[in-house]
């Protein structure tokens, strides 16, 4: 069985410090974050979340968007939206099936109800995610105290 910090440990980013890192490189970290750590989350929770082309159509998407915006040309400015739509829309995707994944891993092999939040899931996506990962230990801490007041109380 596997030890519930061994999710963060393996992913080991400070959701803080991605949202900087996002601001830094000007939207690309998420990319970056998303391909080197899901398949440490695939294997962690034995749940397949994505695979290498999905991530490779988020990067096209987005990357796409961002070279045809502010072109000038209408046709290449909706272009544009349409892509960074479609990027944004294949986050989303992969967010609520790392949910799903979090939820069960936590559930089947710590004894865990971790409750993730459906809208906060849907506009904050991988960095939603990565603060769950990072929350995974306190939920436990907070879960095993309110288990151990209500065998207190039974008694």
């Amino acid at each position: 069985m596997s030890t519930i910090t061994e999710l963060k440990d393996q992913i080991n980013t400070k959701t803080v410090n991605m949202v900087l890192l996002t601001i830094a490189t000007a939207g690309i970290y998420p990319i970056l974050w998303l391909y080197s750590n899901f398949r440490i989350i695939d294997k962690i929770t034995k749940t397949r979340t994505a695979n290498s082309t999905f991530i490779i159509w988020i990067a096209v998407c987005i990357g796409l968007s961002g070279v045809f915006t502010g072109t000038g040309d209408k046709a290449l400015d909706v272009m544009s939206l349409i892509l960074s739509i479609a990027g944004g829309t294949l986050y989303v995707v992969w967010a609520f099936r790392a949910r799903n994944a979090l939820q069960k891993y936590a559930l089947n092999e710590h004894k865990i109800d971790l409750r993730m939040n459906g809208f906060y899931t849907f506009l904050f996506n991988v960095y939603y995610i990565n603060y769950c990962i990072n929350d995974l230990p306190e939920v436990q801490r907070k879960q095993n105290i309110l288990s151990g007041q209500a065998a207190v109380q039974e008694s």
